[in-house]
């Protein structure tokens, strides 16, 4: 099995969980380590793994992994902090677009026998604050930001290999994952580090924009589930049921962590920031048995003590946090009340 992004926070998860639930697996790791990868995600299981540092466009480099003789490929590999995408949209291009594409041929040339897409809600754009729709397979696609155009690029791309070339493909699209390992971009980890540390939790706009939360270890099962089970040509979505806004993941982590509310500060929204995702994991559930295990209330504590749990792993990352240049001058305004 190659599992590309496996040293990032879905991958390395996923990689944690195949080789304890199948470990007769021969498990190979690409990932060029950029800002999301970390190899010491893998301590534990990295002396029983094959792993591989280079960029997915290397097809020099990623050719022989292929000509060794693979049954699958779960592809994880892929730039996704929303507004790094905004600053830098042609890094997206390639590492989601050519890559895939690159990816998808040699999977054609040397008959793996699945391919499994890890995808996003974003694909499908925004729903409307209030009301009860969600997305489902059959919604059409949306995408706001360079992020999600380019997750939506790569996912025609694997429906394309599947109808044209008779490739074995499953796509899952996902809602916002967290859990432990997750580089502090995001917002459950931005604001648990905030908080241990008595920083600002800083909320974009009104703080009102809802997004379904979804257990990382939750994930990697319905990943295991698709790729083993799952119809081929397929798309499934995968939730959490868990809907929350900014102001409430603010709230449940000061709770959790037993900080004051005055840590709240609100900043400038994201430029195009969508209102709204939900997900209708119906199919997945019907079809293969998948529902979450862990309530947000439950997987928010076991993130939070990962974290205190493991201060040697976040305190690099602390000094060289990303502020999105359209916070810049908010940046620097919380420096001045602190």
């Amino acid at each position: 099995m190659l599992i590309t992004g496996g040293a990032g926070f879905i991958g390395a998860n996923f990689v944690h969980y195949t080789a304890k639930n199948h470990p007769e697996y021969e498990i190979i790791v690409v990932d060029k380590l950029n800002q999301q990868g970390n190899k010491a995600n893998l301590d534990g299981v990295i002396d029983d793994i094959e792993f591989h540092q280079f960029d997915l466009v290397e097809e020099d480099k990623l050719r022989p992994i292929f000509e060794s003789g693979l049954d699958y490929v779960v592809h994880f590999a892929a730039e996704t902090n929303v507004d790094r995408s905004i600053e830098d949209p042609d890094s997206f291009v390639s590492s989601n677009v050519l890559a895939t594409n690159i990816l998808l041929r040699l999977s054609r040339d040397f008959s793996v026998k699945r391919f499994h897409h890890v995808s996003t809600d974003e694909v499908f754009g925004s729903l409307e604050l209030g009301s009860n729709e969600r997305f489902n397979e059959d919604t059409p696609y949306d995408p706001r930001s360079p992020y999600s155009a380019t997750k939506a690029s790569s996912d025609h791309l694997v429906r394309s290999y599947f109808h044209t070339y008779g490739l074995d493909v499953t796509i899952s699209n996902c809602s916002n994952n967290y859990g432990p390992h997750q580089v502090p971009e995001n917002i459950v980890p931005v604001f648990a580090l905030m908080a241990l540390n008595d920083g600002p939790l800083t909320i974009y706009g009104d703080g009102k924009s809802v997004r379904d939360y979804l257990f990382v270890l939750d994930h990697c099962r319905a990943i295991d589930l698709i790729l083993h089970e799952g119809k081929t040509g397929e798309t499934y979505c995968v939730g959490g049921g868990e809907e929350q806004n900014g102001i409430e993941i603010a709230d449940a982590i000061l709770k959790v962590t037993g900080k004051p509310a005055g840590l709240k500060k609100f900043v400038t929204d994201r430029p195009g920031h969508d209102r709204r995702y939900a997900i209708d994991y119906g199919k997945l559930s019907r079809e293969l048995g998948y529902k979450p295990s862990v309530t947000f209330e439950e997987g928010l504590r076991q993130t939070i003590e990962w974290y205190r749990s493991n201060p040697e792993w976040w305190k690099p990352y602390m000094k060289k946090f990303y502020i999105p240049k359209f916070m810049q001058e908010d940046a620097k305004r919380l420096k001045q009340e602190r």
